[in-house]
């Protein structure tokens, strides 16, 4: 297992990423003054984003059924834990955008290779309402370890 998003697992049967990518903004405004630099301020954390490029070979890893597994879940709107291999904990998270390109394509028109780009936005600020599909005992496991 490379990584969980839910319960949708991330390994060459599934799904393999080929890059993780992480970008963390902090929020630092600033207020023009008479005479001097511009003064900043610090005002939190920004936006956190994953983007996890790959590659979806048919005929050796990977199936499009893992694309349309990701596709449902973004329709429902809700944030799911992200746990690496390694087990740690990323945080909640949303998909933000699925892109793919499909290429080399088979007699029948299903592609031989499929690349693929997910993105991830951090969304877990203490809203128990955004955790997705998780009922009874597991989710408040889930909810007392990410609140």
């Amino acid at each position: 297992m490379m990584m969980a998003y839910g319960m949708f697992v991330f390994s060459l049967h599934t799904l393999a990423y080929q890059e993780f990518q992480r970008q963390t903004d902090w929020r630092h405004p600033s207020s023009s003054r008479v005479g001097n630099n511009p003064a900043r301020q610090y005002a939190g954390r920004g936006e956190d984003a994953i983007t996890l490029p790959g590659i979806l070979l048919a005929e050796l890893a990977g199936t499009q059924l893992s694309l349309d597994t990701l596709r449902l879940m973004a329709d429902t709107g809700k944030a799911y834990p992200l746990v690496e291999g390694t087990g740690r904990v990323y945080g909640l998270w949303v998909i933000e955008s699925l892109s793919e390109t499909r290429t080399l394509f088979f007699p029948d028109g299903a592609a031989r290779r499929i690349e693929f780009n997910l993105q991830l936005k951090r969304v877990d600020d203490g809203k128990t309402d955004l955790l997705g599909a998780a009922t009874g005992a597991g989710a408040n496991i889930l909810r007392r370890i990410f609140l």
